[in-house]
């Protein structure tokens, strides 16, 4: 086939490359290519997996520059922001389950309520293939940070990056190949959309997906169709309630990084502060002094906090939210326009006198936005943040950090941070994920590695046989009144009536 994929600086508008994509048909032999390849790495002890991939490591670390000066000419977020929450948190994922993944993966012994005479245990093997659909907006943190945990675990790994950023997968590919892996056990498709989906019946085994709900509703319908596991993550509309005994300085700063970081292309981005009246005003003014002293522009220019918007279909929907929110009685205190020149430049807004219908308020922006509304009530509060189909992250700011506990625990949402913001996706012992419409499943912790394999339960005897089976032929009516005495013994009484009705087993 001839298509090819052209690949823009979201800063520039120039087309910094041009990607062959590639058919079902090639799709397809990918993946057998991959299943012959697991065989053998699937064979490999784990130890033997952990030094190809802390090899990578090793190279990664030595080229963080180049592969962060990568990420920001392909997706445009400030080089900054290219280490802090792509290269730097990869390292670290790969890190953690280098060193952990020996005891995540262990044998997990079950111990036995009723048949003594019997163990059990709990061994994890690989699933086979995992299918990573992954994002434009992270798109190297998050998919390589699947892919590790994943060949670690003894799969191999099928990459569909998004068309937007196909360059820093395949990137990320050759640098894991130059490190010893086999170039058929992580392979990166570039390949339309419709495309992609059709290999989700083609052989693999499990599916990974980070985008849109809509799209994510298509992809789970067809994982279910052919009995596949997946892990669906789908966005969020994630809120912040601001206490009134907040440190107004603080929870500021933390949730204006929240709102703008990667222009606000974040699945976990704050897009509704709800904070307290008592504060309304000063907060207000606090974050409006903040955001005007961001510095918008050149990724790779010293002092910009603010790139461009990577998708132009997604800057179109910043601003039909930021023009609706205005038709309807909104106030732009800052930015609220798309910057002219090159590039696809929005600035960062602040929105007030804002309410749940907008759609601003309601609808997932994926841009840089932070409509605030105030709050008299924290259980109204509470209620109005849960008020929403989204359930990924939410944030809550106060003094009382134990107050903040019972907050949180109250809130709709995969994660919750009490005084700090997006941060914990790029920790790789906690889970993540959300409820609701943000999707279904956990990547990174210790389930996280677990859910890529298979885990197969072993029951075994103990070297010694026992005079009397209930469970084997012939039956009796003396065997019948035993087993019906023991039942009454061990459910309906105490320990040790239970001990006494077991032990009555096998006289």
């Amino acid at each position: 086939m001839n298509h090819k994929i052209k690949v823009h600086n979201p800063a520039t508008d120039e087309v910094i490359g041009e990607i062959q994509a590639l058919d079902v048909g090639e799709g397809v032999k990918a993946i057998e290519r991959a299943k012959k390849a697991q065989a053998k790495w699937g064979q490999k002890s784990l130890g033997q997996r952990i030094k190809v991939l802390q090899r990578f490591k090793k190279a990664l670390m030595e080229k963080a520059d180049e592969f962060s000066r990568a990420i920001s000419t392909e997706n445009g977020k400030p080089l900054m922001e290219s280490m802090i929450t792509e290269v730097l948190p990869t390292v670290d994922i790969t890190d953690y389950f280098c060193s952990k993944a020996p005891g995540i993966l262990a044998k997990k012994p079950i111990a036995m309520r009723m048949m003594k005479y019997r163990k059990s245990y709990i061994h994890y093997k690989p699933r086979g293939v995992v299918y990573i659909i992954s994002p434009w907006n992270f798109p190297f943190v998050i998919p390589t940070g699947e892919v590790v945990m994943a060949l670690i675990a003894g799969n191999a790994v099928i990459q569909k990056p998004a068309s937007l950023t196909p360059m820093i997968a395949l990137k990320a590919r050759d640098l894991m190949v130059e490190n010893g892996l086999d170039p058929d056990l992580f392979q990166v498709l570039p390949m339309k959309g419709e495309h992609a989906f059709k290999l989700i019946g083609s052989g693999v085994d499990y599916v990974n997906f980070t985008g849109s709900v809509a799209t994510g509703e298509k992809v789970s319908a067809e994982c279910g169709k052919h009995l596949i596991p997946c892990t669906m993550e789908l966005g969020g509309k994630d809120a912040a309630i601001v206490c009134e005994d907040v440190s107004i300085d603080h929870a500021a700063k933390y949730l204006v990084w929240g709102a703008f970081a990667n222009a606000g292309q974040v699945c976990a981005s704050v897009e509704r502060v709800y904070v307290h009246e008592k504060i309304y005003n000063q907060f207000v003014d606090k974050v409006v002094s903040i955001v005007k002293e961001l510095k918008i522009g050149d990724p790779f220019a010293d002092g910009v906090s603010i790139g461009p918007m990577k998708d132009p279909h997604q800057l179109k929907i910043v601003q039909q939210h930021v023009e609706n929110a205005r038709e309807n009685g909104a106030t732009v205190l800052t930015g609220g326009y798309k910057i002219d020149g090159p590039g696809q430049f929005y600035a960062p807004t602040i929105l007030v006198d804002v309410d749940e219908d907008m759609e601003c308020v309601k609808e997932e922006t994926f841009g840089p936005t932070m409509p605030i509304m105030k709050y008299s009530d924290i259980d109204d509060a509470v209620q109005r943040a849960n008020d929403s189909p989204f359930g990924l992250n939410a944030y809550v700011f106060t003094a009382d950090r134990y107050r903040g506990q019972r907050i949180a625990e109250k809130l709709q949402a995969g994660t919750v941070m009490v005084n700090a913001a997006l941060m914990t996706y790029g920790l790789p012992e906690t889970p993540w994920g959300g409820v609701k419409k943000s999707g279904v499943g956990r990547v990174h912790g210790d389930d996280g590695l677990r859910d890529l394999c298979i885990p197969s339960h072993v029951n075994y005897d103990l070297p010694f046989e026992i005079s009397w089976n209930p469970f084997l032929y012939p039956y009796s009516h003396r065997k019948y009144k035993a087993f019906l005495n023991s039942l009454k013994a061990f459910w309906g009484q105490g320990f040790s009536d239970k001990l006494s009705g077991i032990r009555g087993l096998f006289k």
